[in-house]
């Protein structure tokens, strides 16, 4: 034991009273060395010595590498046999009749041949210009087969119609036909069979829901595109504005906010298909002005569109005005608007706007449809009985020269061309080759439907207003 004082800056005296390991932390010993480093020292001869006491270590306890002692294969019977015998090859008493997948081995012989299916079925559709017997023959059926169904069948099927077909076994040739069906129509499937040594044309009707299909909506701001928007195909979109036009100025006498409302038929199968037909009725609900209703109606042969009211109906021999429109001229001498002299108008001008649809005054045949100078673009036909109607400053036509026309029928559009200060209609009748004032020729009209066959309009013209709205409407 040492006693010092307290005073401990005594210098080197004092250094040598304390003990040379005092306030000093000795290093632990680590198990784990790099022996990248610090080589030879002792830390690194330490850590090698540790590794091959490890190594030794391990193989002193690692197990031999001698055979492990096996044992005899074990005897299967009962259930366990079959299942054993259904997994590889087996005679035909045993492991075919388990029923289940055998399993390839070495006692598998491969066939030089693979065998013929005793039926093949085939589910095809028919290619643009393609006929039932070409698309059996390609199927692999026989020339006789083939020709004999194209016969039964006779209806001319459209590209696309789904045809399923079974042939039967080989017999030296081509497969026979077993079996066909196709959709021949809407409400009608065909199927063909083998019986006996022929085959057997069967039609099976199938249930058709003939309700037309009614649809509504706003015109918008394009009424064209409005329709096809709420489900109306281009054909029957195309009728409608051709019905409604009849009567008004598509360009000019419609609002976005008046409504349209049409009724087309149609014909649905309980699976979905549908094919829509011509169309029944066209109207248009108008916010500022009358509303115009149209239905379709057959009078004496002849398919007009027709009023609903029944009411005033053109006759088929009485000349009707040719646009919706004023007359702002009148036949009779007057002072020419450009050439500034006084010369005889021999017509009379139909106020309109650029567009406006022009029609048939009455039936006829289109005598010539053309540029004719002043009069610009002009349609000029014969009614008979030497009555000749003529209709210029078109804008458009839509007449062919030699086409027969319906009263009413479009045959060209208002406009401006040839010598004229703005839109309208420059119309001209001729008697015998003599200008005559249209005024003077009957634009009278009169009730064309009468008795039972109003009666008749009126209860089908209640029957479609019944209809309800399509989902699209």
């Amino acid at each position: 034991m040492f006693h010092a004082r307290e005073d401990w800056s005594g210098g080197a005296a004092a250094a040598a009273l304390v003990p040379a390991a005092f306030g000093r932390r000795r290093a632990p010993v680590s198990l784990i060395v790099d022996l990248g480093e610090n080589f030879p020292r002792a830390h690194w001869w330490r850590g090698a010595a540790t590794l091959a006491a490890l190594c030794a270590i391990a193989v002193l306890l690692a197990p031999g590498f001698e055979p492990l002692p096996g044992a005899g294969a074990e005897r299967l019977a009962g259930d366990r046999q079959v299942q054993a015998d259904a997994l590889a090859i087996a005679p035909l008493a045993r492991g075919s009749r388990t029923g289940l997948r055998m399993a390839a081995s070495a006692a598998v012989e491969p066939l030089s041949f693979a065998p013929e299916r005793a039926t093949i079925d085939l589910y095809m559709k028919l290619g643009p210009g393609d006929s039932l017997g070409r698309l059996l023959l390609r199927a692999g059926a026989s020339i006789g087969d083939a020709r004999t169904a194209e016969t039964m069948v006779r209806t001319r099927l459209p590209a696309g119609t789904a045809v399923t077909i079974i042939l039967g076994r080989r017999a030296g040739g081509a497969r026979p036909l077993e079996r066909l069906s196709l959709r021949a129509g809407l409400g009608v499937t065909l199927e063909i069979v083998r019986d006996g040594g022929g085959l057997r044309l069967i039609r099976h009707a199938v249930p058709v829901d003939a309700t037309p299909l009614r649809v509504r909506g706003r015109v918008g701001a394009g009424f064209y595109w409005s329709l096809r928007a709420a489900g109306v195909s281009p054909p029957a979109a195309a009728e409608y504005l051709r019905a409604i036009g009849s009567r008004l100025d598509v360009g000019a006498d419609i609002a976005p906010d008046d409504r349209f409302d049409l009724i087309i038929a149609n014909r649905r199968v309980g699976s979905g298909e549908s094919r829509a037909g011509p169309l029944l009725y066209a109207a248009l609900d108008r916010a500022q002005d009358s509303d115009v209703q149209l239905m379709r109606w057959t009078v004496a042969g002849r398919t007009d569109w027709f009023a609903a009211d029944a009411g005033e109906q053109r006759l088929a021999d009485a000349m009707m005005a040719p646009v919706a429109g004023p007359i702002t001229s009148r036949f009779g001498m007057r002072r020419h608007p450009i050439l500034r002299f006084a010369r005889m108008h021999r017509g009379v001008d139909f106020g309109g706007g650029w567009g406006a649809p022009i029609v048939a005054a009455a039936d006829g045949q289109v005598m010539r449809a053309g540029w004719a100078g002043g009069y610009g673009r002009q349609v000029r036909i014969a009614h008979g009985g030497g009555i000749v109607t003529s209709y210029s400053h078109m804008s458009r036509m839509a007449a062919e020269p030699g086409s027969v026309v319906r009263q009413g029928q479009v045959i060209g559009f208002v406009g401006s061309s040839g010598l004229s200060t703005g839109p309208h209609l420059h119309y001209e009748v001729y008697r015998g080759g003599v200008a005559v004032d249209p005024l003077s020729v009957r634009l009278a009209t009169r009730a064309a439907i009468e008795g039972p066959a109003l009666d008749a309009f009126k209860a089908r013209l209640k029957a479609l207003l019944a209809v309800g709205t399509s989902p699209k409407g």
